[in-house]
């Protein structure tokens, strides 16, 4: 019996493309080669350039927690106040991070499915003196997108002074998002709307962020300090630690790609995908745990019918079976729905095999829609989106 591939669909890794896996399979080099410092340089410029960052751009090894506490780290210092703005499980991590490093930490939280406003952000942050500022901006275990433009705008406006720290781990690449909204240090990783395998933690920095970096003097993080790595980012001939050079061409395909598409249209590409895709799924008589205003363009929970009976474990298995990997829900989802990615470089054919692989699902288990209600839907999505 031929066994069924599976379709990469959780909200990251996403799926990796051949070039880019080309990229990984590289010869590897020393970090000193002459050709590999001049692609290192290139990719940290490029990546400035097309965030329009004042500031610098940082390409380590690691993971998108890692850049997480390396913004903070960075940012503040023991005993001053940040408002953590969280609307789910990865929000919230934020929390924990901002406790160990001894900042007064504040939360602003939102039920899950839903977001704060930007008038919520602006009453918490009147109530005191907060140094920093954190904002999800899309949380995978929600499938919820932040107004962050319209905090960057409030903060602008209202709170000059307080620094913005952004997540932009499921949705940088994928979702629009410049550093010259106002924003301060903006973190993601290499696995999801960039499109490479997990190994890549990067972080943009404004001006602003390196001067109060560089006004805290030595701080007690060593792996992830600026000071340690500005050096490297700027000439890439210097060293503070291995860089991962495999990894470094991968991603520097991978931003290829974005520039071949450009970012305006790959922007474009998320929300028409999504919402084609939701759609579909609509059709098979799933629900999507976000708000339709606040759904991001990146991934998706897909709740099960309501009165379905669907066990989820034995769901997902099946769906696996047919080809496609999901991932489970998180905290007041958990066994309610499933999550599937739909960001990075997935075309139509991955989204084709994906509803279809949902369809034998459902079927398998004896659920209610036909096979070729969620097709239909996607496939006119599809066409009217060619025209």
């Amino acid at each position: 019996m031929i066994k069924t591939p599976k379709l990469l669909m959780i909200p990251g890794p996403t799926p990796v493309v051949r070039s880019i896996l080309d990229q990984m399979a590289r010869e590897t080099v020393a970090f000193g080669d002459a050709n590999f410092i001049s692609d290192f340089k290139g990719l940290v410029a490029d990546l400035k350039a097309l965030w329009r960052c004042d500031g610098e751009a940082f390409v380590v090894a690691g993971t998108g927690t890692l850049a997480m506490e390396m913004a903070v780290a960075n940012l503040t210092q023991r005993g001053e106040n940040i408002l953590v703005c969280s609307h789910g499980f990865f929000g919230d991590r934020f929390i924990d991070m901002c406790a160990r490093k001894g900042l007064g930490v504040d939360a602003l939280k939102s039920s899950w499915g839903t977001v704060y406003t930007p008038d919520q952000v602006d009453a918490e942050l009147s109530k005191k003196k907060y140094a920093a500022v954190t904002v999800t901006h899309v949380d995978t275990s929600t499938g919820v997108l932040a107004p962050l433009k319209g905090v960057c705008d409030t903060l602008r406006k209202k709170h000059p002074d307080t620094l913005l720290i952004v997540d932009g781990v499921a949705a940088t690449g994928g979702v629009e998002c410049w550093m010259d909204w106002g924003i301060d240090a903006l973190l993601t990783c290499s696995q999801k709307a960039f499109g490479v395998a997990p190994g890549l933690a990067m972080l943009w920095a404004s001006a602003r962020a390196l001067e109060k970096r560089k006004s805290l003097g030595a701080i007690p993080e060593s792996y992830f300090d600026f000071e340690r790595w500005l050096p490297v980012m700027r000439d890439p001939s210097k060293y503070w630690g291995t860089p991962a050079i495999n990894m470094i061409w991968a991603l520097k395909e991978g931003l290829r790609l974005i520039q071949e598409e450009g970012l305006e249209e790959r922007y474009a590409r998320h929300i028409r995908q999504a919402r084609i895709f939701v759609a579909a799924m609509e059709a098979l008589g799933f629900k999507t745990a976000a708000t339709q205003e606040r759904r991001a363009p990146t991934l998706s929970i897909f709740l099960y019918p309501e009165g379905a009976g669907v066990d989820d474990v034995a769901f997902r298995v099946k769906l696996a079976d047919e080809g496609v990997q999901s991932a489970g829900c998180l905290g007041e989802f958990a066994g309610k729905g499933f999550r599937l990615g739909h960001m990075g470089n997935i075309d139509k054919h991955v989204l084709v095999g994906a509803v279809a692989a949902v369809e034998r699902a459902c079927a398998a288990l004896g659920l209610e829609p036909k096979p070729g209600k969620g097709l239909t839907v996607l496939q006119a999505g599809l066409m009217a989106e060619g025209k």
